[in-house]
């Protein structure tokens, strides 16, 4: 089971990323569109292996979740386990943003996976779980060729796919 805390992107970022997916599911690449329906580009601020939902909006009320954020998108990059992601260039105000969140879930006593933690975290748009190895090149170029892509936060949730768990967290001042 894998639970996170999600920031939606804006429908231009959205709509290049799942043509991205749909390019390389019909390559052969098992990509997010494929390991659930409801699946939608995002990245992930916090993930575990349970995250109550309520506590987790409980502990960030009043938070303007990826309020103002804006994502670059420049690179591709791998996670051991044939992961294949896109990598959002980091910057000073993601990363205070970042660590407001984490203070706060910690204060409220939620419990995250160390490498989502402020220090750890690496910032990405998971494009693919399970890539396989003979393809895993061809799959990097094919990312590399969507890039760059800068998208806008629109939205928050709280996820848990398998346990058809999508709780949004309040809407984003534009």
């Amino acid at each position: 089971m894998v639970a996170a805390l999600e920031l939606y992107l804006d429908v231009d970022a959205t709509r290049r990323i799942r043509t991205l997916w749909q390019a390389l599911e019909a390559e052969g690449v098992p990509t997010m569109a494929s390991l659930h329906e409801r699946h939608r580009p995002h990245v992930s601020l916090a993930a575990a292996r349970t995250l109550p939902p309520e506590t987790v909006a409980a502990a960030l009320r009043g938070m303007q979740v990826g309020r103002g954020l804006t994502l670059d998108m420049d690179f591709a990059g791998q996670f051991v386990g044939r992961v294949l992601w896109l990598g959002v260039t980091v910057t000073e105000e993601l990363l205070a943003h970042h660590r407001a969140v984490h203070e706060r879930l910690a204060a409220a006593g939620v419990e995250v996976w160390e490498h989502y933690r402020p220090g750890r975290w690496v910032p990405h748009c998971t494009v693919s779980l399970r890539v396989p190895n003979p393809v895993m090149g061809a799959a990097v170029r094919r990312c590399l060729e969507i890039l760059p892509v800068r998208a806008q936060v629109i939205g928050a949730a709280v996820t848990d796919h398998a346990n058809d768990i999508a709780h949004p967290l309040q809407a984003v001042a534009r």
